[in-house]
């Protein structure tokens, strides 16, 4: 259909081969198609990009913080005031990035289902709202502070493990090293290990493997020999618990009246308005409502970048269903797994570095029937990122007690009343990006030369498409350029670059993720009236007649 042109930097456009045949495009204009049999000197031009698969494996999360900062995706909030911890503030290509994620959320799963619908409820709430719900009492992390630094740890992020001399048996003391991948854990572990070898006269003695548990899991006795990450000794208190939720004052009084609480969840604010949806929308169970919003948690200790904040984002559904026993709520859970499985999917994340983990006994809250969390391999470790969760009657039968109002719904064909249980879906905004950018981390190598770059989904790309005049100094040139530039821009956020060689511009677009390059040339004003769409992740570039230009990257981008 199109002419292609496999050019990896695109170093001097290519015309035809004149063995190219000739082919019709979808408005029927005809062009040349280039032969499969190109010249030899040609193919040595365009070699064909060869991927390194264990890029990512490599890859540190100091690359990824350094590339999201270099390149105006996240930045330390606060930063000419040396920053605020926990705290991130997206630039210009993050907000386009955080902007088309919350938008494929909710066409996935609000605009395009008849059986969800969407609201956006206030930051805070009445106060009775988090009684009902349990966070005043019981929204807390277990922490404990170094005695002599006075820093604080979240105790279920650090693991102690004895030290114990392989041939006799004994242990000579514990380590104690921050939550991470196992090679971290381990090699961190090993330093503080042969330290305190040292300091027994113990050096070159072989030791047992490592046994880590979190603070957690140990009584007394432990903690007293478990050396604090900040002082280096065994300076820390018992674990005791800390309430996450942000306090604030609502008026001009400040006393006890007068306090209120940032959200610390989306989800409470559904469930407040379970009722007054149920009366507008003319719903039928099963039905879900869906929100995206901020949410802030006082984290003790926010870590790996934007993964854990102290501000961040929601995208939650509370799927309201019939009540009943595993039959009747399992095959809800189920389907809604696949579904938020094949949305992360679909969004362009990885399916090798997708998970699952079942929560059992302990594991699962108190009022949960199930949860499956979907898991994420970052470059700290396997994480949660998406959490599936049957929640039973909770919440809607908490806010009944705590408000004095039915939130019960009332079944037209069996004539009973009853309130439904719940089905959460639940996704960090923050987080899911973060696993974008992970996935999308890519690099290869083209004639000996070394790329990075994004490979982001099309959809998701903040930059879905750069228009790349060949040269500056031909206004007709130029001038053809920018109509095109001007006409994508009223259906995507494309840019302009005109600067530096055509393959080094070809490379800026590529770091950001650009799926899509359209270089306007000699032939463009005098010749076809045709384009060259570059191809980022192949680097295989076809031409097309102006006028089909958009409905190609429509294509491309949005699927039809």
């Amino acid at each position: 259909m199109f002419l292609s042109i496999h050019g990896a930097l695109g170093f001097g456009l290519r015309a035809a081969h004149p063995a190219a045949a000739v082919r019709r495009t979808m408005s029927g204009v005809a062009v040349r198609s280039t032969a499969a049999d190109a010249p030899t000197d040609e193919k040595k031009k365009s070699a064909t990009p060869i991927k390194n698969e264990q890029a990512y494996d490599k890859v540190k999360m100091e690359e990824i913080v350094s590339l999201c900062k270099r390149r105006g995706i996240i930045f330390p909030s606060s930063e000419i005031y040396n920053g605020f911890a926990g705290f991130f503030d997206y630039g210009p290509l993050g907000s386009e990035l955080k902007k088309n994620v919350k938008d494929a959320f909710w066409t996935n799963f609000v605009q395009c289902r008849e059986d969800v619908v969407g609201i956006d409820s206030s930051i805070v709430h009445n106060p009775m709202t988090w009684q009902s719900s349990g966070h005043l009492d019981g929204f807390s992390d277990p922490m404990v502070d170094c005695k002599e630094t006075k820093l604080r740890y979240r105790a279920d992020q650090l693991f102690c493990s004895p030290v114990v001399l392989e041939e006799c048996g004994s242990t000579v003391g514990y380590v104690c090293v921050m939550e991470g991948n196992d090679a971290d854990m381990k090699k961190s572990a090993k330093t503080q290990a042969k330290k305190l070898l040292r300091e027994q006269d113990k050096k070159g003695q072989k030791i047992k493997g490592f046994e880590f548990k979190d603070l957690t899991q140990v009584d007394e006795e432990t903690m007293a020999m478990v050396p604090s990450p900040g002082s280096g000794s065994p300076t820390l208190t018992m674990p005791r618990d800390f309430n996450l939720m942000f306090q604030t004052n609502v008026g001009a009084m400040q006393d006890a009246s007068s306090v209120a609480y940032l959200r610390p969840e989306t989800a409470q604010g559904i469930f407040i308005n379970y009722k007054n949806v149920l009366g507008t929308s003319r719903m039928k169970l099963p039905f879900g409502i869906a929100q995206i919003g901020k949410a802030f948690r006082n984290e003790i200790t926010p870590r790996n970048f934007i993964f854990r904040s102290r501000e961040f984002e929601q995208m939650e559904i509370e799927y309201f269903i019939p009540p009943g026993d595993n039959d009747v709520w399992g095959p809800y859970h189920e389907k809604w797994i696949a579904d938020a499985k094949a949305f992360l999917e679909s969004v362009g994340l990885r399916e090798d570095l997708l998970g699952y983990d079942v929560h059992e006994g302990d594991g699962l809250a108190h009022y949960a029937r199930a949860c499956t969390d979907i898991t994420f391999k970052f470059p700290f470790g396997v994480q949660e990122l998406m959490g599936i969760a049957a929640r039973g009657d909770f919440d809607l039968r908490s806010h009944t007690e705590g408000s004095g109002k039915a939130l019960d719904y009332f079944d037209e064909e069996t004539k009973e009343k009853f309130i439904p249980h719940v089905i959460e879906p639940s996704l960090g905004v923050d987080r899911l990006i973060l696993a974008l950018i992970c996935s999308a981390y890519a690099e290869d190598e083209i004639n000996g030369e070394k790329r990075n770059y994004l490979s982001f989904h099309p959809s998701i790309a903040p930059v879905k498409v750069s228009v790349l005049p060949l040269v500056k100094n031909k206004e007709p040139l130029v001038k053809a350029a920018r109509g095109l530039y001007e006409k994508l821009q009223r259906r995507w956020n494309v840019s302009w670059d005109q600067s530096g060689a055509i393959g080094r511009r070809y490379r800026r677009a590529d770091e950001v993720g650009t799926p899509f390059c359209v270089t306007v040339d000699f032939e463009t004003i005098e010749d076809d009236g045709a384009v060259t769409v570059r191809d980022r992740d192949s680097t295989e570039q076809v031409r097309i007649p102006m006028d089909e230009v958009v409905p190609y990257l429509s294509k491309m981008i949005d699927g039809y």
